[in-house]
């Protein structure tokens, strides 16, 4: 993990303190529930939890620098810090019981962490969503532009995918919680299915419905795939704010703070920053997708090529979405919006837009669309190449005249009557969100 780019939340949830923490969490519920299964004797849970087990992460590197094997020497630690109950630790289990279970601990937690993130980026959204729910502005399809939207859609848009994202975190979170306290290739040889079934129940965990040595991988590739639409939904709202901050369209830009500089060489610059920042963020996010897939697929019952992928992938992964959810929120929450840049950039347009409504009306006089199409498309033409404006043109064209009149041409360039459905669209896609 890169401090510049992980919150403090996840530096400290993917520490080595935590990491060993969440180990001995685990091992001390499989012990607690074997003790009660009649395993081990009567007590020791209660006296384990009872010592001063203060973990030293510099202590287990150094003995893991010996035995090569990390679970090894963290309960050898252990057992340096507990003394004769230890023994009692890890009985009949695997490394990967302590490993996979710990580490859907730790996912849980940082996807809780991811949505608490996403509910605030989507509440930034809804409130500018609302704001500006009938500002009109030109809609763009290949970047040209097509006909009229309000702002107020184009962030009720981005609000419906992320919280799409959402009901795909927390999808992935229900399927990610799961662990495994099953043995060496998960057939409770020196265990029992009730055993992994009480332990896991105290951690909030289900088990695995059948583990091999380890959790199965396609469960940890579909967190990765919701992660990655996250992401992926972030880039596209940051792509749009990057297209409305250039100098030629000017409709929105980045908050620019005091003292705020854009340039080493050019003192008037303000660039997007921020939006090109997240769009960069992306592409790590959704890189972790690829090896995530590839870990599903491993030897028999367990192979190690998916581990020093993952030691890298969870901890780098969520915490840079996690920064993303934080810079997108605020990006959202200081987003300064152009009203008369908006205006302008509509008037550009030279009321181009209007030209499927004149289309429609040439239709419903029963001329074939084909033909009507030909005839707005040469007055739409002419308008875009400087001949005029659009509806002058339409006036002055005689087979248009012949059909429409000016009273029927006029109410084709009606601003409100091709936005009054953006209420509906802009309540539609916030829904329930919080007003």
């Amino acid at each position: 993990m890169i401090p510049r780019y992980t919150p403090t939340d996840f530096a400290e949830l993917f520490s080595d303190a935590a990491r060993y923490a969440t180990w001995l969490e685990v091992e001390l519920a499989a012990c607690e529930a074997m003790e009660a299964a009649g395993f081990v004797p009567e007590g020791t849970t209660r006296l384990l939890r009872g010592l001063d087990l203060r973990l030293d992460p510099a202590r287990i590197d150094a003995i893991e620098r010996t035995t090569r094997h990390d679970v090894i020497a963290f309960l050898t630690h252990v057992e340096e810090l507990a003394g004769e109950p230890a023994r009692w630790l890890h009985r009949g289990m695997t490394s990967s019981d302590v490993l996979d279970t710990s580490l859907a601990l730790q996912l849980v937690r940082a996807t809780d962490a991811l949505l608490a993130r996403v509910d605030a980026l989507l509440a930034a959204l809804a409130r500018r969503a609302r704001e500006h729910a009938h500002l009109p502005m030109i809609g763009r399809s290949h970047g040209i532009h097509a006909e009229p939207v309000t702002f107020g859609v184009a962030l009720a848009g981005h609000y419906a995918e992320l919280e799409r994202g959402r009901a795909r975190l927390r999808a992935a979170r229900v399927e990610i919680a799961v662990g495994k306290i099953a043995g060496a290739v998960g057939t409770y040889a020196h265990l029992s299915p009730e055993i992994e079934r009480s332990a896991l129940a105290s951690l909030g965990l289900e088990p695995e419905t059948v583990s091999t040595q380890v959790v199965a991988r396609d469960r940890h590739a579909a967190l990765f795939a919701a992660l990655a639409l996250v992401a992926a939904g972030i880039e596209r709202l940051a792509t749009n704010v990057r297209h409305w901050q250039r100098t030629e369209v000017g409709e929105a830009a980045e908050a620019f703070g005091a003292g705020q500089k854009g340039s080493s060489a050019m003192p008037h610059k303000k660039n997007p920053i921020l939006s090109e920042n997240l769009c960069g963020l992306a592409r790590v996010v959704r890189a972790a997708l690829t090896p995530a897939l590839e870990n599903v697929v491993l030897w028999h019952e367990r192979d190690i090529s998916h581990s020093a992928v993952e030691r890298m992938l969870v901890p780098d992964a969520t915490a840079t979405l996690a920064f993303m959810l934080d810079r997108a929120r605020g990006l959202v929450e200081g987003l300064v919006v152009r009203p008369e840049r908006m205006a302008e950039n509509l008037e550009r347009s030279r009321e181009l837009f209007y030209s499927e409504a004149v289309m429609l009306a040439l239709v419903e006089t029963g001329l074939p669309r084909q033909a009507a199409y030909e005839l707005v498309q040469r007055n739409a033409l002419a308008a875009f190449e400087g001949a005029g404006r659009f509806r002058e043109l339409l006036g002055a064209d005689a087979d248009i005249a012949a059909r429409l009149t000016p009273e029927t041409l006029g109410r084709c360039f009606d601003l409100e009557h091709a936005l009054r459905w953006c209420d509906a669209i802009v309540a539609r896609a916030l829904g329930g969100a919080p007003a």
